[in-house]
């Protein structure tokens, strides 16, 4: 039975990743899939990891009806044995249930993948969705880590290095952006996101006399 599977975790967890995996060995058994995504760091169309790997995709806007388009490609006589929908956090709730209803009424797999909260702990509509209706929610495995070397479970916006909380839920940044950038992300285990401590404001206190005082001998 065709499904409709949600894989999530947090940012630099590999979403993106196996993604990619995926429509490489369905693709390597002469498949053809539909990529869908959003707001990708590689730019409008593309699909791509952080190990470098990219491919090209279809840019979902915010009115685009995603069972329309599947419907309107196979019936012009495209093929689409499966979707995977990157970045699935940036859909629309009424996305989500179209590609639920592309499982259902078109017989496709759907594979979405996305991070489920934000930069405030709080639900995307998208993923929120998508934990509503998905056949299986799959909670990726390869875990990323707080700058203290715990588990990271929560997503920091970060401005010059210091987390923020209040903002646009989607403003489009990465992992990878310096501390001095405008905007960037980072994750957090929930210690350290509670208490607000990136790992530019750690690196700071350790350098503080207040913090660490030298003691006489």
């Amino acid at each position: 039975m065709p499904e409709l599977v949600f894989f999530s975790g947090t940012m630099d967890c590999g979403k993106s990743t196996l993604a990619l995996q995926i429509e490489h060995n369905r693709s390597a058994r002469g498949l053809q899939g539909v990529i869908l995504t959003r707001n990708d760091r590689a730019g409008e169309g593309k699909l791509s990891s952080r190990l470098g790997l990219v491919t090209d995709a279809v840019e979902v806007e915010d009115g685009t009806d995603l069972y329309a388009y599947l419907v309107d490609l196979l019936s012009q006589g495209g093929r689409a044995d499966y979707v995977i929908a990157d970045e699935a956090q940036f859909l629309a709730e009424e996305q989500i249930d179209q590609l639920a209803r592309v499982v259902d009424d078109l017989g496709l797999d759907v594979y979405a993948f996305g991070i489920t909260t934000d930069f405030r702990s709080k639900l995307f509509p998208g993923s929120q969705r998508l934990v509503e209706l998905a056949d299986r929610v799959e909670v990726l495995q390869v875990e990323a880590l707080c700058w203290c070397g715990a588990r990271a479970t929560h997503n920091a916006r970060t401005v010059g290095g210091e987390m923020v909380v209040e903002g646009a839920q989607v403003v489009v940044g990465d992992v990878t952006q310096s501390a001095d950038e405008i905007v960037g992300y980072e994750v957090l285990c929930r210690h350290h996101h509670r208490r607000r401590m990136t790992a530019a404001s750690a690196r700071a206190a350790a350098l503080s006399p207040d913090v660490l005082p030298v003691q006489p001998a």
